[in-house]
């Protein structure tokens, strides 16, 4: 058995392996990151950073910068086109970051990559991960041109289809919804919020409309059947059918699009012995609430900090606390999301019963409050 090479592989250089990069290499310890793609080449599936994750990174000087370059939102609305159900205001809670941070997942990566290279740390790319084998010692990962890596401790934050959970050999329990979801980022005319995010019910359907620091407007929708590339008919069709009616707005550019399936699982741990998971690799669910992208960072930094203590002398046993808290974590969201999206894909003959009920609650300080709490994942500090 060879001496470990390095202290943490981390395989994937999304936002969570990222942050797991850049807490351990901040803690001195010595980190080799891979990834499949190209620098640059991820698209940008989240757009939403949360008032916790902000919190979580701050001691890892990026906070700064993400919020610099972001808009802060401060209120989240659910309408049933143009009438008001429940709005959702984040000014009153506990955190420096009173608001939702819109900012596109290109953007965060960008300024996570930025703070590893400013710590001495680099990504090995593109490069992928073949195999993975455990020992008493270490964790040896070989790369698809047969180059090995050795290391003490491996993450796997290589997503959904993660490479280092199936040799693990952990499985991903749950299902996929059955509706598909498009998603664009658009030019609009016309009279929308750029300090909120809305989510439109309608008879039609629900759309999200959130706004990006670059003038553009992200759209999230579900429907039966999604286009591979939504162009601006499609999109305007949405917006006409599922968005506002009283003051409609005009898609004139598709900037970029695409559609995806969601499924909703979650691993069945996060941890085999010396192989950890963190992320999309641990845990995929629906894009409602914007929950995803935050999750992950908050795996993430967490293990960073655990496996920090253990390679500093701590006991392994560190690692199953984070594995067993983060899943409880990641239940929970899976649970709150899939509530989401419930409401918003509830059959037509019920949705009235849906936003009367919704109306009632909205007017609710206290449910307003605690939906607030937990869009801005402050019911995970620890």
């Amino acid at each position: 058995m060879s001496t470990p090479t390095v202290d943490v592989l981390i395989v994937g250089a999304g936002p969570a392996g990222l942050t797991a990069a850049v807490v351990l290499t901040q803690r001195g310890h010595t980190v080799t990151v891979v990834d499949t793609q190209a620098e640059g080449a991820n698209t940008s599936r989240a757009a939403v950073v949360h008032a916790r994750t902000l919190e979580v990174l701050q001691p890892y000087g990026v906070t700064e910068e993400l919020t610099a370059r972001g808009i802060h939102a401060g209120r989240f609305t659910i309408r049933d086109r143009d009438r008001l159900l429940v709005p959702v205001p984040f000014g009153g809670l506990p955190t420096p970051f009173p608001y939702t941070l819109m900012i596109s997942q290109a953007e965060t990566e960008a300024v996570l990559l930025a703070r590893l290279k400013e710590l001495g740390g680099t990504v090995l790319r593109p490069a992928t991960v073949a195999a993975v084998r455990q020992d008493d010692t270490g964790v040896t990962a070989t790369l698809d041109g047969g180059r090995q890596i050795r290391a003490t401790y491996l993450i796997g934050a290589d997503g959904m289809h993660s490479t280092v959970r199936q040799n693990a050999g952990i499985g991903f329990t749950g299902s996929t919804y059955a509706e598909s979801f498009t998603l664009a980022d658009v030019r609009l005319d016309g009279a929308v919020s750029d300090a909120e995010v809305v989510l439109y019910f309608s008879p039609a359907g629900m759309v999200v409309v959130a706004p990006l620091p670059d003038g553009t407007f992200r759209i999230v929708a579900t429907v039966d059947s999604a286009p591979e590339v939504p162009d601006v008919a499609f999109v305007q069709h949405l917006l006409d059918t599922r968005g506002p009616k009283a003051a409609p707005v005009a898609v004139r550019e598709v900037v970029w699009g695409s559609r995806f399936r969601v499924h909703h699982r979650v691993a069945d741990t996060f941890r085999d012995r010396r192989v950890l998971l963190a992320g999309d690799a641990a845990h995929v669910h629906s894009p409602a609430g914007g929950q995803g992208m935050n999750l992950g960072i908050d795996d993430a930094a967490a293990l960073g900090d655990a496996l920090s203590r253990v390679l500093q002398g701590a006991s392994p046993e560190i690692l199953d606390e984070y594995a067993a808290t983060h899943r409880a974590h990641a239940q929970k969201v899976v649970a709150f999301a899939g509530r989401l999206t419930t409401l918003a894909t509830m059959p037509a003959f019920v949705r009235p019963a849906r936003n009367l009920v919704l109306g009632l609650l909205g007017r609710s300080a206290a449910f307003r409050r605690r939906l607030a709490w937990q869009l801005a994942g402050l019911d995970r500090r620890r």
